[in-house]
This record gives C-alpha cells, structure tokens and sequence, in this order.
C-alpha cells in the first residue's frame, strides 16, 4: 500500500472529524455563530451572555467528545475482531458483549438502580458475556475455534435476548419500559464530563493495546500452522485481541447504549482505503468511525423537532452502504 495514500486517509479523517467537530459545536436548537464559538473556546467572550458558555462546555463539548471516543473505540472494536475473526461480516457484539451490557443495563433499570448503576452494571453485563462465551467455547472442540466462538456467541445472545425480553415484558409499560426502549436504542444525550472522564481511560487502554500488537494481529489471519510456524501463540494473542475489543466496546455501550453498524461498516470503509494491514487499518478505522458517530449525533439532534436516536440512523446509512461496499467487493473479485 502507497505510504502517500495512508497519510492522505489520515489526513482525511483528521479534516472530517475537526470539520464535523466545529459543525456539532455550532449547530442545534441554540446555534452558535462560529465568531461566537472562537470567542468562548478562547476564554474571549466577555461580551457574550454566560448562556453560550454553558452550552459549549457544558453541553456541547462533552457530547462531542463522547461521539468521537465511542466512535473510535466500537470502529476500533470492529476492526479486530474482523481481523482476527478472517470474516468481513463480523462485528463488536459477534461474542455477545453488546447482548450482555444491554442485559447489564435494562436489570439495572427494572430494578430502579441510578444512571451510575447502570452504567456500572452494564459495562459488567458486557465482560461477562464475552467471559461466557469464552469459557463455553474453549470447552467444545468439535469445530474450529473461531467457528466455535461465533456459534457460541450467537447461543449466549440469543439467550440474553430472551432475558431482555422478559424484563421488558416484565417492566412498568409507563415509567421503566419507555426509559429501558430509549437506552436500547442509543443516545449521546445525557453524555456529560464525567461520562468522558470515567470512559476515556478504558477505551484509550483497549485501542493502545490492539496498538501495541498490531504486527501480531495481521498473523492471525493466517491457518493457526502457518502463525505458530512464526513463534505466534495464537490461542493466547486471541485471547488478548479479545479482551482488548471487548473492553472498548463494553465501556462505548455502557455509556452510550447500542449503537449499531458502526463496528461492521466502518472498518469495511477503511480497508477500502489503506487495505487489509492492521497496522494502517486500526488508526484510520478509528478516525472514520469517530468522525462517522459525530455525524449521525449531530444530524439526529438537529434534522427534526425531536432528536432521532443514534441507532436509528446507524442503521438506516449502515445497512445500504454495507450492501453497496459488498457489491464493490464482489465486483472487484
């Protein structure tokens, strides 16, 4: 792959973040002239009613930086687990952890816990399923363990699913359900900063260690023979890949509710551009993904009267671009 390509897709997505960061800080029910937005990111906005200052760093500014920190961490997410997966269609819940982080959060809800509850319990919810799933795949030798590890990741969901079932059936239809339908659906809304302050250490840790292995992780797409011939303990760099993915994706969710396609399409847009390699893909899949979140939040706050969850959009533009990206695909081979 061309060196002059890769930097131009990171100078891409470096641009699109900083132009749809700028976009977001202006754009809402209250908008912001971008003298205005100077004034108050420079501390120069004496003049300006303290209102502005309020909505910026209080309101905007934390949003804003949520989009791009879940963003970064589920594209991220995807990236690996494709990856390591060698399947194009997997995604960051393939192991359950997005089915057991919504578990975490919706028992939290039925039992009336507090939003730091339920943050708690869903970023707990997440680990366990994928440790779950782990345990059950590493018990079953009939099939190959990647093959085994999806199955048992489809079983474990779809069991959590049926237990999400239940407690919505279960909930009160007029306080708990309606809040329980709104975090299963995903928002950005009540994002504030210590939402980024307790979520950035976990995802930044995850995403810097798929960093520090991306060398091994391009092995891993090899037959288990060939990246053992080349001193790779595969079941114990797996081990780390996931554990690594998990851990971002758990924390995005936890904070963030579900938020889908962007683990699966994103990633695809990336290989698109700098090609297969790890080592290229991880950082430009994480700026695309950033700055893909930040479009979908800022266009769902401002393009009706009532703000559109995030996962409703992520699905809508995902799902065409996926069938489009696997048309060019097959077209290309």
């Amino acid at each position: 792959m061309n060196d002059s390509r890769y930097a131009g897709a990171i100078l891409f997505g470096l641009a699109a973040t900083s132009a749809l960061a700028i976009a977001a800080m202006t754009l809402g029910r209250f908008p912001i002239s971008l003298p205005d937005l100077w004034a108050v990111l420079w501390r120069d906005d004496a003049s300006l009613p303290a209102s502005y200052a309020q909505v910026v760093w209080n309101v905007r500014a934390p949003r804003v930086a949520g989009a791009l920190l879940v963003g970064a961490a589920l594209s991220s997410a995807g990236a690996a687990f494709q990856q390591m997966f060698r399947n194009p269609l997997v995604a960051p819940d393939t192991l359950g952890v997005s089915a057991g982080a919504a578990l975490g959060a919706v028992g939290a809800i039925f039992m009336g816990l507090s939003v730091v509850a339920i943050q708690a319990l869903a970023f707990l919810g997440g680990l366990a399923a994928v440790a779950l799933v782990w345990l059950i795949a590493s018990r079953l030798r009939a099939l190959d363990p990647l093959v085994t590890l999806i199955l048992t990741g489809i079983v474990v969901a779809g069991l959590i699913g049926a237990a999400i079932s239940l407690l919505k059936y279960l909930a009160d239809p007029y306080n708990q359900l309606p809040v329980i339908t709104f975090w299963l659906l995903g928002s950005l809304a009540s994002f504030g900063r210590q939402d980024f302050l307790a979520s950035f250490t976990p995802i930044a840790a995850a995403i810097v260690a798929l960093w520090l292995v991306r060398w091994r992780v391009n092995l891993l797409t090899l037959d288990d023979d060939e990246a053992r011939a080349l001193g790779i303990h595969v079941t114990a760099l797996r081990g780390y890949v996931v554990c690594a993915a998990t851990l971002a994706t758990a924390t995005a969710v936890a904070f963030s509710g579900i938020i889908g396609w962007v683990g699966l399409v994103v990633p695809h847009c990336a290989r698109l551009l700098v090609g297969p390699g790890f080592t290229r893909l991880l950082p430009v899949a994480a700026l695309l993904g950033a700055a893909f979140v930040l479009a979908v939040d800022t266009l769902g706050r401002t393009i009706a009267a009532i703000e559109i969850p995030p996962g409703v959009l992520t699905a809508l533009v995902g799902s065409p671009v996926f069938v489009y990206l696997l048309a060019r695909v097959r077209r290309s081979d």
